[in-house]
């Protein structure tokens, strides 16, 4: 009998694997996910179909679309540009293959034995494991499920060959003259934003009136308006309601406040979230819960109602984000070897990987007032950054919140350049539980995009430098 069994080669199940063979336990680590030749794809939606291949498609697409037309300003003049669409995804799959493959020399680096074939767990100790017509029981001390989750299909838009997931939308042959995107989330801006600068009429029909409701609400505002004017046509409450695809063509039939309005598109990409992998991966028989959404019900620690038995990752409640699954998965392994580790979860941040990027952890304004904590806010535009006006990226600002009693900072947010490694030291600042003068009183390099934090955390007091502070 191995010590651990985890099921799931994504960001949460092969950080898990690599943690516990870490900790001294014997680890096996189950994959679905084969290539032609039978072998094992390790890395999960993430590496393979996600976060990576986007972020690859992101940067080249924003490279492409400044050579065109921000680069006159530096005094670099740019003729006959043309784009290479299979280089450009050609880049794209190396970049996955070589992280991938990363992965099983780090797998083989730690002893951790990986096995291809789908998996189900049929007792407290024991998982079937099946590829094609074979069928085996593997033996584990411990099980954790890392199973992930997949693009969710709607009635209104079944996939084809013109209307695809999130994965399809990474996979164009050439750029659709006019896209349309549903849903105006994380991955549908993201997506939105890869072939807008590539070209395309982009269109996204989202249902919610509120843009980015999860985000602070003036951030949101200000992200709305810059995205509107990198020519994204984003439709808010608006209800997709028919999607029909023709050889050539998707027709689209969706109700906002005018009524009934139609549009066509060449490709039409479905980003309206994601659903857990969890249909037959635990045996009725263990009585484990899995809830209306498909999540299965864990504990704080990720722990089932089956003392054996994890699970970790986009599968569980929380924010499907690989990082907050890669430290879920380290918490487990921990805690499986007799350590007492726990995750804080209020502080997992959040990234829109557009640009500029956009990115917060903590509490916005809104979710303070709604729950009647007293506070106080200091921000910081961009358009007063030296670094972030020499780079000609000087769109948006940093906010930092902080308990009004107190000081200590409640929730960091940004827009702009870097938004993603400014936030992240917001974090580091909360996990140690800061305040906004102990930010403001730490040095930060000059010039720096990183200096807007700074100074909005000396703005929270009224000490900003750089700019004017609020009246006493």
């Amino acid at each position: 009998m191995t010590d651990v069994i985890v099921i799931g080669s994504g960001p949460a199940g092969y950080v898990a694997a690599i943690r516990c063979a870490q900790l001294g336990l014997e680890t096996i680590c189950i994959e679905k996910e084969s290539s032609s030749d039978g072998k094992e794809v390790l890395g999960g939606t993430c590496l393979n179909v996600g976060c990576i291949p986007s972020k690859a498609l992101l940067d080249s697409s924003h490279k492409f679309y400044a050579t065109k037309n921000n680069y006159q300003e530096h005094g670099i003049s740019v003729t006959n540009l043309k784009l290479d669409l299979p280089k450009m995804m050609e880049r794209k799959e190396g970049i996955v293959n070589k992280l991938t493959s990363g992965i099983q020399g780090l797998f083989k680096l730690n002893k951790v034995k990986s096995i291809q074939g789908t998996a189900k767990v049929v007792s407290a100790n024991q998982v079937e494991v099946t590829n094609g017509d074979n069928k085996e029981i593997i033996e584990g001390k411990n099980i954790i499920i890392a199973s992930g989750s997949r693009p969710i299909e709607i009635p209104s838009a079944k996939w084809d060959q013109n209307i695809v997931d999130s994965t399809g939308a990474l996979e164009f042959d050439s750029v659709p003259k006019k896209l349309g995107v549903i849903g105006a989330g994380v991955i549908g801006l993201e997506l939105g934003s890869v072939w807008a600068r590539l070209g395309s009429e982009v269109t996204v029909i989202e249902a919610m009136e509120d843009f980015l409701f999860m985000a602070d609400k003036q951030i949101a505002r200000d992200v709305l308006k810059e995205f509107s004017n990198q020519g994204l046509n984003i439709k808010l409450g608006c209800n997709l309601t028919d999607a029909k695809s023709t050889a050539k063509k998707v027709n689209v039939t969706y109700q906002s406040s005018e009524g009934e309005q139609k549009d066509s598109f060449d490709k039409l990409i479905v980003a309206v979230g994601r659903r857990p992998n969890s249909e037959d991966i635990i045996g009725s028989e263990l009585g484990i819960e899995i809830d209306e959404k498909g999540f299965i019900k864990v504990d704080d620690f990720c722990q089932t109602s089956v003392e054996t038995i994890w699970a970790v990752g986009d599968v569980v409640r929380g924010p499907m984000l690989a990082h907050k699954g890669s430290e879920e998965g380290i918490m487990v392994a921990e805690r499986i070897a007799g350590k007492k580790a726990q995750m804080e979860y209020e502080l997992v941040p959040s990234v829109i990987y557009t640009h500029p990027e956009v990115a917060w952890v903590g509490k916005n304004e809104q979710e303070l007032k709604e729950e009647g904590i007293d506070y106080k806010s200091g921000s910081f535009p961009f358009a007063a950054s030296g670094r972030a006006l020499a780079a000609d990226d000087a769109v948006g600002f940093v906010k930092v919140l902080a308990d009004k009693a107190n000081d200590t900072i409640l929730g960091v947010h940004a827009f702009g350049p870097a938004a993603a490694e400014i936030v992240q030291q917001g974090v580091i600042a909360m996990e140690f539980g800061s305040s906004a003068e102990d930010l403001g009183m730490t040095i930060f390099s000059h010039p720096t995009v990183s200096e807007a934090l700074h100074e909005a955390a000396m703005s929270v007091n009224n000490q900003a430098i750089h700019i004017g502070n609020k009246r006493k």
